[in-house]
């Protein structure tokens, strides 16, 4: 059995920038541990798993180690694939996902993602966490919604943090965003999961469904120029409409192949 693979770089207007993901169309669903020994072989952030369904597409996403309910950059990489590879005509391609419905748009500037938000709420900072991110300077917000979400104030800072991973790796939650003002930009943030198979993400478009709501409150501003500091980086644009958060990027395939099943 052969399964046609793509890597994608999502959120990045040129090759090795952004995040990789690796993109799997099926005609039907494999087994569950082989999709996720896939996705360990290949060791990204996310491998994405498609099927279609009518006009539609269900969308599974799997880290090194476990099915997750949400992933933005491997959904922009799947609609990527779907457009410029596999010559889908629909003007926005729907996708069936664990987290609801999702929608993903093509423009000149790139892809957009439809996604739900989700406000975190307030909350205590967990012991430890603070020394464990590397954090001398105060924190200004801490709150919670499947991941943490800590508010500094210091852009370098933020760039220079040097987590210990084996801490962070032992708090009850998906991972931890950290997130700041930005000379250049609305805010720049990281995101840390070592919990789910990944120290440092490149660039997650799922942490944007929580981060877009709370600088857009705190700017007064919906719509919102962003950048995840990570060493390969990426631009993100968001726009808050409702109860849904606007995630728009560029894409980039660099790898064609076949896993030899």
């Amino acid at each position: 059995m052969n399964v046609d693979y793509f890597q994608v770089d999502a959120f990045a207007a040129r090759a090795f920038e952004g995040n990789p993901a690796g993109v799997c169309p099926l005609d039907v669903w494999l087994d569950d541990a082989l999709m996720q020994s896939i996705a360990a072989e290949n060791n990204l952030a996310e491998t994405a798993f498609f099927v279609a369904e009518g006009d539609d597409y269900r969308i599974r996403w799997f880290t090194p180690k476990l099915e997750v309910d949400l992933c933005g950059h491997a959904t922009l990489a799947t609609a990527a694939v779907l457009y410029e590879e596999l010559d889908c005509k629909q003007s926005e391609i729907r996708f069936h996902s664990r987290s609801g419905p999702l929608g993903v748009s093509r423009s000149e500037s790139g892809y957009t993602l439809n996604f739900p938000l989700q406000e975190a709420q307030r909350c205590e900072v967990p012991q430890g966490l603070q020394s464990a991110l590397g954090i001398t300077s105060a924190i200004s917000d801490c709150r919670l919604h499947e991941d943490y979400l800590i508010v500094i104030e210091d852009e370098a800072e933020l760039r220079g943090l040097q987590p210990d991973f084996a801490t962070i790796n032992k708090i009850d939650a998906r991972g931890v965003i950290v997130t700041s003002p930005a000379a250049e930009y609305d805010f720049v943030s990281r995101f840390f999961a070592p919990q789910v198979g990944i120290d440092e993400d490149p660039v997650t478009g799922s942490s944007f469904t929580k981060l877009a709501p709370y600088w857009a409150q705190r700017l007064q501003q919906n719509r919102l120029q962003a950048r995840q500091v990570s060493r390969r980086g990426g631009d993100v644009q968001c726009e808050v409409q409702g109860d849904r958060v606007l995630i728009s990027g560029h894409a980039c395939c660099v790898l064609r192949g076949t896993f030899d099943l």
